[in-house]
Parts: C-alpha cells; sequence; structure tokens
C-alpha cells in the first residue's frame, strides 16, 4: 500500500507515474521538510518574513497562504529600499532609506532556486544559493 512507501521512492518516480493520493503525500512532504517548510511556519506561527526582490528592495511581512511556486499573500506589508540622491552638482548625495506600508498584496515572485533568500523574523533562517 502507498502508506508504508518510503518518501525516497515516490521522489524516483516520475510524476505522472504517482497515483493523487502519492502525490498528494509527495507535495506535504516538500511542503514539510524542503525548503518550503519555512514559509509553511511563518504562516503557521504567524511571524513576520522579510523577502530580498528586485533593485534592492525588501518586504517585511506576515504570510497568509503560498503555494509551490512561491506565489505569495502577504499582510501588513512594509516595503523598504534605499534612494541616493542627487545633489545640485551631479554628485551623489547621502543614501536615504525610505519605506511604505502596504495592508494587503498578492505577490508573484519568478525565483529561480538558487536566488531564493527568505528570512523568517526573529528566528533568523536564510536559505540562499539553494542550486549549489
Amino acid at each position: 500500500m502507498a502508506d508504508n512507501k518510503p518518501i525516497e521512492e515516490l521522489l524516483t518516480k516520475p510524476r505522472n507515474e504517482l497515483t493523487e493520493y502519492e502525490i498528494a503525500q509527495l507535495e506535504e512532504h516538500e511542503f514539510s521538510a524542503g525548503p518550503l517548510s519555512i514559509l509553511q511556519t511563518a504562516v503557521r506561527s504567524h511571524v513576520q518574513v522579510l523577502i530580498s526582490i528586485r533593485n534592492n528592495r525588501k518586504l517585511l511581512a506576515r504570510v497568509k497562504a503560498f503555494d509551490r511556486h512561491c506565489n505569495m499573500v502577504l499582510e501588513n506589508v512594509k516595503e523598504m529600499w534605499t534612494e541616493t540622491p542627487r545633489l545640485a552638482d551631479g554628485k551623489k548625495g547621502r543614501p536615504v532609506n525610505k519605506d511604505r506600508f502596504i495592508s494587503k498584496m498578492c505577490v508573484c515572485l519568478p525565483v529561480r532556486p538558487p536566488l531564493m533568500c527568505v528570512w523568517i523574523a526573529n528566528v533568523g533562517v536564510v536559505l540562499r544559493d539553494l542550486g549549489s
């Protein structure tokens, strides 16, 4: 029966040969033991997550829901970035930290696994270079 099959056996089989139950088992394992377990922990414990995105911007938010493609529904989002204004003579001025608050946000992140970086506030977990 599929209940007794080790997860390694399911990982080696092609996905099109798995039953619906085995696929559900495999996805449950991926969410509980893989890189997505960090997001799963954030959803269950309602901790804030710091997400690095393009152009050196960061999102500090609470994750309400996510899927295996790293699409997320976020709440209480604080977007943070740094701008360097130009002075009158054309030189760079002092960097200025800026932020804005967004109450609810749906994020569709085109993430390549080697570049994924998630940090959970108060836990300090960082995922980097997952592909290497």
